[in-house]
């Protein structure tokens, strides 16, 4: 349980557990958003979305990050010790516009068997990522920014997104910029990783992209993600995968869940503590004689900090 490793390496925080399932109702949804607010941060577990569900009923994941404006998603994929890939030495910053895109949850059927699907593409909000991506990639001391979309065919919408990370690329002279159509990104991705060194790009590409570098360096279980916001961040694994294909098998990996929790220490300024419990993390896997067994992980849990 990502709650666990804290409690044991005598971390200064409390938690406040609230479960949200995929389809709970809305009311629950906001109490846990609600719990977000008085506390200021969260590790939130997978919450399922159910394609099976009625138009009307709205991704419970969406909700929560669109209502907290968790406009930046922010995963660290790189190598780690003791996990065989096809590749070595990855070490890719993605950073996902998280709040718009094909994810506004605007659709409708115009006639019978008519649906269109809204794409948002606003340059407010891709200005505000791509100075996202570019503080991090100065913060991080990394070379380059790399802008993911497809503009060669949605001219106006991914037109716009890269034509205003081209904008803010200028304000970064220091941080080579360049851009890559999606399809072909994939292909350098599985070809090629190493060549990515900071990559920013709409919501639904951001989605596709995080999976694939997951499964570059070694599945989902083992990538952790944030969701930053001016007020508010919350941790999760990276892939958002809930893993149902294996629950109760006592075969899922924690890793990603603590490297999360690890994620949000940092997050706290409680350094030393995040360093002690990832270095562990990073032990384990390098111990061949170590396979970790996880406890249930609770859907949500808020932390207090106590300074």
């Amino acid at each position: 349980m990502a709650t666990t490793a804290p409690r044991h390496a005598c971390v200064p925080v409390d938690f406040e557990e609230v479960r949200v399932g995929a389809e709970a109702p809305e009311a629950d949804v906001h109490n846990a958003i609600m719990a977000i607010r008085r506390n200021g941060v969260a590790i939130k577990g997978n919450i399922e979305t159910n394609h099976n569900l009625p138009p009307s009923h709205k991704s419970r994941n969406n909700l929560i990050r669109t209502s907290l404006d968790l406009y930046a998603n922010v995963i660290h994929c790189q190598s780690l010790p003791g996990v065989e890939t096809r590749h070595r030495d990855i070490d890719i910053l993605i950073v996902r516009e998280n709040t718009e895109g094909e994810y506004s949850s605007l659709e409708h059927e115009s006639v019978a068997g008519v649906v269109e699907s809204l794409k948002i593409i606003t340059a407010g909000r891709s200005r505000r990522i791509a100075h996202y991506a570019f503080r991090l990639a100065r913060a991080a001391k990394r070379r380059s920014v790399t802008a993911v979309h497809k503009a060669n065919i949605m001219k106006l919408g991914d037109g716009l997104f890269l034509q205003c990370c081209k904008e803010v690329a200028a304000e970064y002279p220091e941080i080579s910029f360049q851009s890559m159509i999606v399809d072909n990104t994939t292909m350098q991705l599985v070809s090629r990783p190493q060549q990515f060194d900071v990559m920013v790009m709409p919501n639904l590409y951001g989605n596709i992209v995080n999976n694939v570098c997951a499964g570059l360096v070694g599945g989902p279980g083992l990538v952790p993600g944030a969701n930053y916001g001016h007020d508010y961040a919350v941790f999760e694994t990276a892939t958002r995968n809930t893993g149902k294909s294996i629950a109760n098998r006592n075969i899922a990996n924690p890793t990603a869940a603590l490297l999360a929790a690890c994620m949000m220490l940092d997050h706290l300024r409680l350094h030393s503590y995040a360093t002690t419990i990832r270095q562990a993390v990073l032990a384990s896997l390098d111990d061949p004689r170590v396979s970790p067994a996880p406890p249930p992980i609770p859907t949500l849990s808020l932390v207090r900090h106590h300074a």
